[in-house]
C-alpha cells in the first residue's frame, strides 16, 4: 500500500500501502523513473549488485543444501512416481556452489541483514494498534533502513565516485571495483550451469509438483541469465523495476521532481512493510498524509499469505481495504486503488485456472480478464461505499507496475487527480 502525502507549495508526501509482494516498491521506482529521472540515472548502475543477488537467490531458493528430494508437494502429486535425480544434477549443484559465497558477499555489501516476520499470531488484516508478536525469521535477505534501498545503493555510488578523492578513498574504490569484478566473474563462470539447472525437465517437474512458479516471483531473472551473467552486465530500466530488495519498517524517500506538472517540488513517498505483523507501524503516519495509493494484487486470488497459510491473499486485501476505508483518521484523505498484477492474472487465466474454485462468489461468470477485473473492482467499490465514514470518491486503476510505459501513464493520471484534489480543497476549483 502506498501513502501519498499532500501537495503543498514546497513538499508533497505520499504513502503506499498493501500486503507483502503487492508491488509497492515497484510503484515507487516507477515514480522515480517517471518524475526524478536524473536521480534514477545516477542510481541505475548501483542496482547491479541487487540484480546479481536476485539471480543467485532465486536459483538457490529451491535448491538449498537440503536433499533434492526434500520438497513439499501437493496431494495430487503424491500419487505420482517419486522424482529421482541423477548424477548430473548433483554435479550441477556442486558446480553452482560458488554462488553461495557470492550471495554472502553481496548481502554483506548491501547492509546488515534483518529478520522479517514469517509467522504471526496477528489474526487481523490491519493490526494498527497491536504490539508486535513473537518473531520467526524469514529466510529472504532484508535490510532495515529509514530510507530503504537508498542506504544500500549509496554505498556503491560512493565507491564508484570519480571526483577528487583522498588516497584512502581511492584505495577503497579500487578494492570495491576489484570485488565487483570478482563477483561478476564468478557469476559469469556459472552462467551455463544456471541455465542448465533452470531448463532441466526434472527440476521443472519438481517445481510443478510443488506448485512453485518462480516466473511469477518478484526479482525473477533466470530467463535473463545469458544477458545478466556476464562480466560487462549493466542494468536496464526494466531490470531495476523488476529487481527485489526487501526492506523492513517504514522508509521515507524524497525526490525532487524534474518532470511532470510539479517540477522543482520535493515529494516525500513512504514505503511500508506489508506483512500483517508489520502493519502496526503504519498508523502513526496516517495523521499527516495527503493521499494513499493502495496496492491490491488481484492475481493471487488462489494463493495464501506467506505469514499465515490459512488466509487467502485476495481476502486479506479486501479486509485491509475495509480497515483503511473505515479509518476515521483517513476520512478526508484521497485513496487511490491500484488493482495490480493484471499481467500475472492474464497468465493464470490462460493456464485454465478458474477463479470460482478459489472465490465461490464469482460463480459462473466468464473466466476472462475483463470479467474478473470488473468483478474485483466492484467488490472494492462496495467496500469503500459501505465502510467510509463520509462519502468518498472511488479512484481505481488496473495496473501491471512492472510495465514501465503503461505505469507512467497511470502515474500521470494519479498526479493530476492529486493536484485537482488539492486545488478543490483550496477552493480554487
Amino acid at each position: 500500500m502506498s501513502l501519498s502525502g499532500g501537495v503543498s507549495p514546497g513538499c508533497e508526501s505520499r504513502f503506499r500501502i498493501g500486503q507483502s509482494e503487492s508491488g509497492k516498491t515497484a510503484t515507487l521506482k516507477n515514480f522515480q523513473l517517471t518524475y526524478a529521472r536524473r536521480e534514477w540515472s545516477e542510481e541505475r548502475a548501483s542496482w547491479r549488485a541487487v540484480i546479481q543477488l536476485n539471480l543467485g537467490i532465486l536459483h538457490d531458493r529451491h535448491n538449498s543444501d537440503d536433499s533434492f528430494e526434500d520438497i513439499r508437494i501437493s496431494r495430487a502429486a503424491k500419487a505420482l512416481p517419486p522424482i529421482r535425480f541423477k548424477e548430473k544434477h548433483r554435479l550441477l549443484k556442486m558446480r553452482l556452489g560458488p554462488l553461495h559465497g557470492v550471495q554472502r558477499d553481496l548481502e554483506s555489501r548491501l547492509g546488515d541483514g534483518s529478520t522479517e516476520l514469517y509467522t504471526t499470531s496477528v489474526n487481523t488484516a490491519a493490526p494498527f494498534d497491536r504490539p508486535p508478536p513473537n518473531r520467526r525469521a524469514l529466510q529472504e535477505f532484508s535490510i532495515n533502513s529509514s530510507n530503504g534501498w537508498k542506504s544500500a545503493l549509496d554505498k556503491f555510488r560512493t565507491l564508484r565516485s570519480t571526483r577528487t578523492e583522498s588516497p584512502n578513498a581511492g584505495s577503497a574504490r579500487r578494492k570495491s571495483k576489484d570485488k565487483d569484478d570478482e563477483i561478476s566473474e564468478v557469476i559469469a563462470s556459472c552462467r551455463e550451469d544456471i541455465k542448465a539447472i533452470w531448463e532441466d525437465p526434472l527440476i521443472q517437474e519438481m517445481l510443478t509438483r510443488r506448485k512453485a512458479r518462480l516466473e511469477d516471483s518478484p526479482g525473477f531473472f533466470l530467463n535473463d541469465t545469458e544477458r545478466i551473467a556476464t562480466q560487462t552486465y549493466q542494468p536496464t530500466d526494466d531490470d531495476v523495476i523488476r529487481a527485489r530488495l526487501r526492506t523492513l519498517g517504514v522508509q521515507e524517500y524524497k525526490f525532487i521532481f524534474d518532470h511532470g506538472r510539479t517540477i522543482g517540488q520535493e515529494w516525500r513517498i513512504y514505503d511500508v512493510g506489508g506483512t500483517r505483523s508489520s502493519r502496526g507501524a503504519w498508523y502513526p503516519y496516517f495523521d499527516d498524509v495527503d493521499a494513499i495509493i493502495f496496492l491490491a494484487p488481484i492475481s493471487p486470488f488462489d494463493e495464501k499469505l506467506a505469514e499465515d497459510r490459512r488466509v487467502n491473499r485476495l481476502e486479506d486485501s479486501y479486509l485491509l481495504w475495509r480497515s483503511v476505508c473505515s479509518c476515521k483518521l483517513l476520512a478526508r484523505t484521497q485513496i487511490i486503488l491500484f488493482l495490480n498484477k493484471c499481467d500475472l492474472l492474464v497468465a493464470k487465466l490462460q493456464r485454465g485456472i478458474r477463479i470460482r474454485d478459489s472465490v465461490p462468489s464469482f460463480g459462473d461468470r466468464k473466466n476472462d480478464l475483463s470479467t474478473a477485473t470488473r468483478y474485483f473492482q466492484q467488490h472494492f467499490k462496495e467496500i469503500s461505499k459501505q465502510h467510509s465514514p463520509v462519502p468518498r470518491q472511488f479512484y481505481v486503476h488496473l495496473t501491471s507496475v512492472v510495465d514501465t510505459k503503461s505505469t507512467a501513464v497511470t502515474l500521470g493520471a494519479v498526479e493530476e487527480s492529486i493536484l485537482r484534489e488539492h486545488l478543490r480543497r483550496a477552493d480554487l476549483m
